[in-house]
């Protein structure tokens, strides 16, 4: 066999097993193996006694991946992020800025759901992990939501895809494994994520808005705050606010010149700050150690994802299945944008059987490639491309797409981590129940998306800004 047509096999096993119910992680570190073991045997005739010497040049070339990949000083940054979002939480910012969302925004239909998507966006802002957020709000605003008369499923919904919003607004650990899957630079995408993030957040509150008003008694009103009461909220916000200037400075500089320094040395600074603010609300060292914890098991798990997937990915280099792919997709009659649309989809569909992460790690090796090829190259100017961009800012155009993508999987049965997250915290709530909750958020997601295709300049302002 040719080696694309081991690499489409190998591919279509991955896939098998995935769905079959393995994890992601092993599953891509077991194919890649096998892959490059089947590869490189090839390459030999199929001799039976130079099997031996192709198994040790796959299990050589497989085994130095996890260390010159994961020994990444931008990686460094996903631990650093998931702690600031677990010591904000410890340090009691979440009820603070609940609590400044209701008194502000309270007033409108459905304002206690509006305020609920606020509050998670402003958490967001602070914590790089959805599952994370959708945890912490499930605690905080879902009692609350069902003291003011909200239909329980509806509250669990509003939670779960609030929380994906972490996914999209930076700090976001998503991105940056995106940013170094596809050798861009962080802090442009990191940046990149600020509006779409805020924009996704201002459609799910009018989607609520507008079924309040429709729906007689949906969502009551919450109000008889003063404008004294409103405004001694907002002191307790203040750090959340801080650590994304601290954040934004490290990325970017409006001021003028240079930035601070790097995204790394933003988000260790954020991850300080926050902790000085949760000593000074007396954290307790039981409650650290399980900040500490909490972070250790997450960036394990992304981290394990990432070495699996790569392994995988080297040997999709040596069977030349990403550039096949690239010249496929180029040569289909489509225009390019109705066939990036059709990988939308095709994303929106793999998203109901396996979790964003380990999906966007497994595709983007073959379908970037092959979406840089329908923008006119790597090197494309903006004036000679077919979405009117250059190659940089379609890398961050398809990033941000992908993950707002990705955030719509979060929610979307039967694998939605987002909704059995919230659903393993409330024991009123089931799966379904959750599930039944967030089917509105489906059409402001789609709505969103196919705004941020539309209008580029909604993701591309502030990266056009850092030059």
């Amino acid at each position: 066999m040719e080696p694309i047509e081991i690499g489409l096999v190998v591919t279509g096993l991955l896939l098998v097993v995935v769905l079959l119910g393995m994890r992601v992680a092993f599953a891509a570190g077991l194919a890649g193996l096998v892959g490059l073991v089947w590869i490189f045997w090839a390459k030999a005739g199929y001799d039976p006694s130079r099997f031996g010497k192709a198994l040790v040049i796959a299990v050589k070339t497989a085994g130095q991946v996890p260390h010159s990949k994961i020994a990444s000083q931008e990686l460094s940054l996903i631990p650093t992020f998931i702690l600031i979002g677990y010591l904000a939480y410890y340090a009691g910012l979440t009820k603070s800025l609940f609590e400044a969302a209701k008194r502000w925004l309270g007033w409108l239909p459905g304002g206690l759901a509006v305020s609920t998507v606020f509050a998670t966006a402003g958490f967001a802002a602070v914590s790089g992990a959805s599952v994370a957020t959708s945890a912490v709000f499930a605690r905080i605003a879902i009692p609350e939501m069902l003291e003011n008369g909200y239909d329980k499923r509806f509250a669990a919904g509003v939670v779960a895809a609030a929380g994906t919003l972490a996914s999209l607004i930076p700090p976001s650990a998503i991105l940056v494994i995106y940013a170094i899957i596809v050798e861009q630079n962080v802090g442009k995408l990191l940046l990149a994520g600020f509006i779409p993030g805020a924009f996704s957040a201002v459609v799910y509150g009018s989607l609520i808005v507008g079924m309040a008003l429709v729906i007689p008694g949906f969502g009551p009103a919450v109000g008889g705050y003063t404008w004294r009461e409103r405004f001694v909220s907002l002191p307790p916000a203040f750090p959340i606010f801080f650590v994304v200037l601290i954040i934004i400075l490290f990325i970017y500089n409006p001021f003028g010149g240079d930035a601070w320094g790097t995204p790394t040395e933003g988000g260790a600074l954020g991850a300080f700050v926050v902790f000085l603010m949760a000593l000074w609300k007396r954290m307790s060292w039981s409650q650290f150690k399980d900040a500490l914890l909490e972070t250790a098991k997450l960036s394990a798990m992304i981290f394990t994802i990432i070495w699996g997937v790569l392994i995988y990915v080297r040997f999709l280099g040596f069977a030349d299945l990403p550039g096949a792919f690239s010249d496929w997709i180029t040569s289909l009659e489509h225009s390019p944008m109705i066939t990036l649309i059709m990988i939308l989809l095709a994303y929106a569909v793999l998203g109901m059987f396996m979790d964003a992460i380990g999906m966007l790690l497994l595709t983007l090796p073959v379908v970037y490639p092959a979406v840089m090829a329908l923008n006119g190259g790597e090197n494309v100017s903006a004036a000679d491309s077919a979405f009117g961009m250059d190659g940089t800012m379609c890398a961050i155009w398809f990033g941000i797409l992908v993950v707002k993508m990705a955030e719509f999987c979060l929610i979307t049965p039967p694998i939605g981590l987002n909704c059995f997250v919230v659903a393993g915290v409330r024991d009123d709530l089931s799966v379904q129940d959750v599930f039944r909750g967030v089917t509105p958020f489906f059409v402001a997601d789609a709505v969103t998306i196919a705004l941020l295709v539309a209008f580029p300049s909604i993701v591309l302002y502030l990266p056009s800004l850092a030059g």
